[in-house]
């Protein structure tokens, strides 16, 4: 199972759900890789120290002599949990690529050889639709969408799902819109249960139940190297991300 968060709108609390996605999907005790296609490289921060990185993502998508196996690193706070970081050379791979009839496939041909180690994947994604973001979606199974709920939350959206039709023509047919999210959620605001009921207009039943709210630890978790899951176990963050996991698993069953 590959998943592929995205949405080109920044600030919408997608490498927070990346990170702690990948984390609850391993508390259940599935092996998951979080792979880091962000150049800003936030995914990784939150488990290694990206300095002292031989070779990234970027080194496996662009050197023959490099492979995903190769980047692929543990987590300290769960046996279950890896991580395939970034770096900021990331932000070089549009132009290192360009004209390369192969570009759109190199994540889908170089997931070939982890495939069999990870029962879920999940990709971080930047906030683009550039030949990053191509890469993720050709190669993944589900598309999960964060929406955060604000006054601009819907702007974008329809580029994201006409590239996601886009691909599913050509590129990959089995690729699948898994939902919507709405995240930075804040239930006092009457904007908020607006944005809701917006998403839900849009994406109908594909919208999950669970909600994540704003939470100032799940903010603070990545700055110490964790998941909210070993920072602050007990905290509202865990609870929704945990409930967001098992909405998930329950589809893709």
């Amino acid at each position: 199972m590959i998943i592929a968060i995205t949405n080109q709108k920044g600030g919408v609390g997608k490498t927070t759900t990346a990170i702690n996605l990948a984390a609850a999907i391993a508390c259940k005790g599935r092996k998951t890789l979080l792979l880091d296609l962000d150049p800003q490289a936030n995914s990784s921060i939150a488990f290694v120290d990206v300095l002292d990185l031989r070779a990234s993502i970027y080194e496996a998508l662009t050197e023959d002599h490099v492979h995903l196996p190769d980047v692929i690193h543990s987590t300290e706070h769960n046996e279950n949990l890896f991580v395939a970081p970034s770096t900021i050379s990331l932000a070089k791979i549009e132009a290192k690529l360009i004209g390369e009839l192969d570009s759109y496939y190199r994540l889908k041909d170089e997931l070939e050889s982890v495939l069999d180690r990870f029962d879920y994947i999940i990709i971080d994604t930047p906030p683009t639709l550039g030949v990053i973001t191509v890469n993720a979606l050709v190669a993944a199974s589900h598309v999960l969408i964060p929406i955060q709920a604000s006054y601009f939350a819907m702007r974008g959206t329809d580029d994201l799902l006409e590239t996601v039709e886009k691909i599913k023509v050509r590129a990959n047919p089995e690729l699948q819109i898994l939902g919507a999210v709405i995240t930075l959620f804040d239930k006092r605001t009457v904007l908020a249960r607006e944005i809701r009921e917006q998403v839900a207009d849009l994406f109908g039943d594909r919208v999950f139940e669970t909600v994540i709210s704003k939470s100032v630890r799940l903010e603070e978790s990545p700055a110490h190297q964790e998941s909210i899951f070993s920072y602050a176990p007990e905290s509202s963050g865990a609870y929704e991300y945990y409930a967001l996991s098992e909405e998930i698993m329950q589809r893709v069953q």
